[in-house]
């Protein structure tokens, strides 16, 4: 019997790509969308807003999956569905008693010089950060047997959001500097998507780090791209964030030993990743939640 997986977000970057390896691996996958379905082959598509907690409750437990992934969001700042939304998915879990796997995200931390574990208490300075972080609270009193994976910048061959963004740059769409004082632990797309399916068959519960094994800044990450796309970097322009005034999270590494110890997949870092020739994509680049 095939076993039914729901995700959330579904229709969103890290959705699209964990939705198609879910199909590949024989799972039953229900996605959720809210502005359009993706056309991922094997995907049953529902529409769903995570504020309305009937909403969430009626579509578990219709479905009755075995386990729920747990990636919608809404940047920047939309705390009815990061927060609210995050307890009503851990309500529906919980009733339905399926397993529990939660997206969360290194912006619930302000940054420091050394990494951080998993032991290590949230500390958001962004209004994104902070609706992170008591997603991540609300997840553990309502359903303690959940996995909170954090994890950091999303990259993938499709360009996406940070990639767009780096391309934009060089091909004089924006006029603006990469951060030489930010640092982040970028996860190719496939790396995490392979990790979350791995993590749905554990019996993990707490909080697991699952991230890049390279902590480069914003500006290095923009060369590394400029390079793996074929452009100069020196098209690149470097700044700071206290330069400009802005009050962000700073150096935010990420620990991931434990989830090296515990997973098969391989959490390659930036370096690694972004050295290996683009392939053509052929998916969507629409961003929902």
């Amino acid at each position: 019997m095939r076993r039914t997986l729901l995700i959330t977000g579904a229709s969103g970057y890290l959705g699209r790509v964990l939705a198609a390896r879910a199909v590949a691996a024989g799972y039953q996958v229900i996605g959720t969308f809210w502005n359009a379905p993706q056309p991922i082959p094997g995907v049953r598509w529902e529409r769903l807003d995570v504020r309305d907690p009937a909403a969430v409750l009626q579509l578990v437990a219709g479905h009755a999956p075995h386990a729920i992934i747990h990636t919608a969001l809404r940047e920047p700042n939309d705390w009815a569905v990061n927060a609210d939304g995050a307890a009503h998915v851990a309500l529906a879990a919980r009733a339905a008693e399926a397993r529990l796997i939660h997206l969360s995200s290194d912006a619930i931390f302000s940054g420091r010089p050394t990494p951080y574990t998993e032991a290590d208490p949230p500390d958001p300075i962004t209004p994104y950060g902070a609706a992170k972080a008591a997603a991540e609270t609300a997840v553990r009193a309502i359903d303690p047997a959940a996995l909170i994976v954090r994890t950091s910048l999303i990259i993938g061959a499709e360009p996406y959001k940070h990639v767009r963004f780096v391309l934009d740059l060089l091909e004089g769409r924006r006029n603006e500097v990469l951060f030489t004082d930010e640092i982040r632990c970028p996860i190719w797309v496939d790396d995490l998507a392979a990790a979350l399916l791995e993590l749905v068959a554990s019996e993990h519960s707490g909080t697991l780090h699952v991230a890049g094994a390279d902590a480069v800044s914003r500006y290095e990450l923009g060369v590394l791209i400029a390079r793996r796309y074929g452009y100069d970097p020196a098209r690149l322009a470097a700044g700071t964030a206290a330069a400009h005034g802005l009050r962000r999270p700073g150096e935010v590494r990420l620990a991931i030993e434990r989830a090296q110890a515990l997973l098969r997949t391989p959490l390659r870092g930036a370096r690694a990743f972004l050295s290996e020739q683009p392939q053509p994509s052929t998916t969507s680049t629409s961003a929902e939640r």
